[in-house]
């Protein structure tokens, strides 16, 4: 059989009842923009794409995990429900064409929820619910100069309807289902052009009239929605016809794919419903917020397992999801320790660059059960020194950017040679092995420059000051990135009363935010230092103070006219840090 097509109206009045969507589908990814555009795009007659759907044999109904299309979208993503499919007749799973469809369900039936701009994502006050609204005066023609990318109908997501009147007149586009004959459409028609003001031109009333016809021809009468079905119900070919449909357009995670495969294999119980809530536990329930996703789950899966450390499909056959599957209570221990140990740390969704450079800890705590590395004892305290020294200097050195999965091979390798349960975390052997991958691992004079070189508005700023501290509690006490030499003594005004030579001022700016005026300040006391001289305020500081925070003996460089020279030497200061504490270590006696 070959392409076969229908209208919108008819395709949306079968979703989530008789097409649905397989597990391997990703969630619904598209901004209110793309709706938009897609909703442009139909107006103006041009193609959609085309769509592939799987029709699945009665017997072959129960075998498949399926869910519903989403009417409710909400920015940062939502999760699609399971679907019940007890008395679902020609039960279709959608293989290409989800973001199509749900937009188009989105934009007729249902509402996207939206963060206000600068609102703060944890204030539910901050999330508006939107619906797509059409207005019917926009003349489209009048657009021509956008060009063919432009938009050229007027359509918006808006919070509730504006009012009509000065050149506009709103309709919810989701009213255009309502017209399920000519009859009733063109009776609608007429209200709408016998609500105009009376000062409306001819020009806008035709446009209202055009621009109403366009969209229902587009929904009622033209068949938009070309698609072709899959009748085989071999899966092997079907996961092969999906994988191709889907090189192109939105990136589509690998996760997405795998996880029916894994419900399939795991005797009944839902992976995708398990990694999704592993997932949102390891990113909102934790010491801090995170950022994992599914694929760093899945790929954690493979590196734990000694299977081959690729994230490739091809890796995740039969016999390995079976492995896999014995060892997921294990794995997903291990990664929860892991990721509370470097919360622990300060890193987080902030600051963790690499979550790759993660599974080396979480493979060390695999090997290790039970143990948290939060205690008190010798064990704890040096490997949690260690494993938050060797992380924060793979992260600034980039060590798993590029072939990450080189270094990761390496890295599992040393670690697999250590299989005591009181070995300590070989941070040595982990080094030598990613020196095999032409990496830098240490931090030598080059890696000390760069170092120095962090300014306060890269994202590794947090960590790479942390490493000047002794401490480990970052992540349960809040602390503040703070100028030393505060932002304020830097303003033009400021450094002339101060009587810099003005031919330094930008060489004084570009110092101010570099690691040497750098410093972590508990929150209570970065607000009680404020914008006050540096020189006065660590008069009211212990003397330990200096010590702690690595600042220069000399009282003289606590003058700003003295602040290059500030700089220069607590840089020297940070170096001789940095060697030292990466400076080989001795090992504790195994017991």
């Amino acid at each position: 059989m070959g392409y076969q097509s229908d209208t919108i109206a008819t395709s949306i009045s079968r979703l989530n009842r008789q097409y649905f969507l397989p597990a391997i589908q990703r969630e619904f990814v598209w901004h209110p923009e793309q709706v938009i555009k897609l909703f442009d795009s139909i107006m103006r007659g041009y193609p959609i794409g085309s769509f592939l759907f799987w029709e699945l044999m009665c017997e072959n109904r129960d075998k498949w995990e399926v869910y519903k299309f989403i009417d409710r979208a909400n920015q940062g993503g939502t999760h699609n429900e399971p679907a019940s499919t007890a008395g679902v007749q020609q039960l279709t799973l959608v293989l290409d064409g989800q973001q199509r469809l749900t937009s188009l369900l989105v934009g007729l039936k249902g509402t996207y929820t939206t963060k206000k701009k600068y609102g703060r994502w944890d204030n539910p006050d901050a999330w508006v619910r939107r619906s797509l609204y059409l207005d019917l005066l926009k003349d489209p023609g009048a657009s021509e100069e956008d060009g063919e990318a432009g938009i050229h109908y007027g359509f918006e997501f808006l919070d509730a309807a504006p009012q009509n009147g000065h050149g506009h007149h709103w309709l919810k586009v989701g009213s255009v289902l309502d017209f399920d004959s000519e009859e009733r459409f063109y009776e609608f028609r007429q209200e709408q052009r016998d609500s105009l003001p009376d000062d409306t031109t001819k020009g806008q009333m035709l446009t209202l009239e055009r621009v109403l016809d366009r969209l229902y021809r587009a929904v009622w009468k033209d068949d938009v929605i070309a698609y072709y079905t899959e009748h085989d119900q071999d899966y092997d070919r079907v996961l092969d016809i999906f994988v191709r449909a889907n090189e192109a357009g939105t990136p589509l995670s690998k996760s997405d794919l795998l996880l029916s495969m894994v419900t399939s294999k795991w005797g009944g119980v839902s992976a995708r419903e398990e990694i999704y809530g592993f997932v949102d536990r390891l990113n909102q329930n934790l010491t801090r917020k995170n950022n994992f996703d599914k694929d760093f789950v899945m790929k954690t899966c493979l590196v734990l397992s000694d299977l081959p450390v690729q994230y490739k499909v091809k890796n995740f056959n039969n016999q390995n999801l079976e492995l896999i599957h014995t060892r997921w209570d294990g794995i997903k221990d291990a990664i929860e320790r892991a990721v509370d140990l470097v919360n622990s740390f300060g890193v987080d969704r902030d600051t963790l660059t690499s979550q790759n450079a993660l599974i080396p800890t979480i493979y060390y705590m695999h090997q290790h059960p039970h143990t948290t590395l939060r205690g008190t004892t010798p064990f704890d305290v040096q490997n949690a020194a260690a494993i938050r020294r060797w992380l924060i200097m793979a992260l600034l050195n980039n060590l798993f950017g590029g072939q990450s999965d080189t270094v990761l091979r390496y890295c599992r390798q040393s670690l697999q040679d250590q299989r005591s349960h009181h070995t300590d975390y070989p941070v040595e052997d982990l080094n030598q092995s990613i020196a095999k991958s032409r990496k830098t691992s240490y931090f030598d004079d080059d890696a000390i420059a760069d170092f120095l070189d962090i300014t306060y508005d890269k994202r590794t700023a947090f960590l790479a000051v942390s490493l000047l501290y002794d401490d480990n509690n970052w992540g349960t006490m809040t602390y503040h990135l703070d100028h030393i030499f505060p932002r304020a003594s830097f303003s033009p005004e400021r450094m002339v009363e101060a009587g810099i030579d003005p031919g330094k001022h930008g060489r004084y700016t570009d110092l101010m935010n570099r690691v040497g005026n750098l410093e972590l300040l508990l929150a209570h006391e970065n607000e009680e230092k404020t914008a006050k001289p540096f020189g006065q305020w660590i008069t009211t500081r212990d003397s330990s103070f200096r010590r702690r925070h690595l600042i220069p003996d000399d009282d003289a460089l606590l003058r700003i006219e003295n602040f290059e020279a500030f700089v220069e030497a607590r840089e020297a200061l940070i170096g001789k840090r940095l060697r030292d504490l990466f400076a080989p270590v001795a090992p504790l006696e195994n017991v």
